[in-house]
């Protein structure tokens, strides 16, 4: 049995044209920089690659790997079935990253953030990293009048997650999110006043690129200055008699419909 033979259960893409478009993402690696320019960070050799696939609560966006390679990771990538996975020659890796890859495989992940301004309730606070956790948000950026994620009753809430999802303040609010822009990240401001429904604006963000999802405390929303450094104000479309939602179940719903949209194969 070849390597071809060993991944046929995992959906792959093989690819022979340095050009195609669908490997923009692994392309130049030798460029530090570009890889955080693009919002993504690259991940190398079978073992980490393996790592990340099986363990890391980071969300890895596609894969690239020779055949050899590809089979040597066969039951790894069928824990991920929706992944992106690009099988090329190994006389391909070089010309395409700028490196020298001795281990035939490459992994990017997209960087996925949720934003919180003024969430002080702790049942909030645990449910909303409860619910990043679950959805692949690589970090949390608290600003100014959130609760304490390490808070009793937070931690008990969040099942957790509070202890395994990063979180940093931001400081001073909301310019230092600014740093979110200049590493390619949109930001994406959940307001019911928002100018465009959800579908809409993520329909025009790529799928698998990073974001940042944003959200207020429940009652005053966000503020007009983090509505301001946002790149999209999205509403989600919930029935007129209802004046709003749960922030964990908007974010919840915000979340898991960009998670659901991805690059088709072939």
């Amino acid at each position: 049995m070849g390597p071809r033979d060993t991944i046929t259960a995992v959906p792959t893409v093989f690819v022979d044209d340095p050009a195609d478009p669908r490997l923009a993402d692994f392309r130049n690696l030798a460029d530090a920089d570009a890889p955080g320019q693009r919002g993504l960070f690259i991940v190398e050799g079978r073992l980490v690659v393996e790592r990340l696939l099986r363990e890391s609560p980071l969300e890895p966006s596609a894969v690239l790997a020779t055949e050899a390679a590809a089979g040597a990771l066969g039951p790894a990538l069928a824990q991920r079935p929706d992944l992106d996975v690009y099988v090329v020659p190994l006389s391909l890796m070089e010309p395409l990253t700028g490196f020298n890859i001795h281990r035939g495989c490459l992994a990017t992940g997209a960087r996925r953030f949720l934003v919180l301004e003024g969430v002080t309730n702790p049942d909030n606070i645990g449910g909303l990293f409860r619910t990043a956790r679950a959805f692949g948000v690589e970090a949390i950026v608290l600003g100014p009048g959130c609760g304490d994620p390490l808070y009793r009753k937070a931690v008990r809430v969040s099942c957790g997650a509070g202890l395994v999802v990063p979180f940093v303040a931001a400081s001073p609010w909301p310019v230092s999110l600014a740093v979110l822009g200049r590493h390619g990240v949109p930001i994406f401001a959940l307001t019911p006043g928002g100018d465009q429904p959800l579908e809409e604006a993520a329909a025009l963000h790529t799928p698998g690129a990073p974001l940042a999802v944003m959200v207020g405390a429940e009652g005053p929303g966000l503020s007009a200055g983090a509505l301001e450094v946002a790149d999209w104000r999205v509403r989600i479309a919930i029935d007129p008699r209802a004046d709003s939602l749960n922030v964990v179940v908007a974010a919840g719903i915000a979340l898991h419909h960009f998670r659901t949209l991805r690059r088709p194969n072939g």
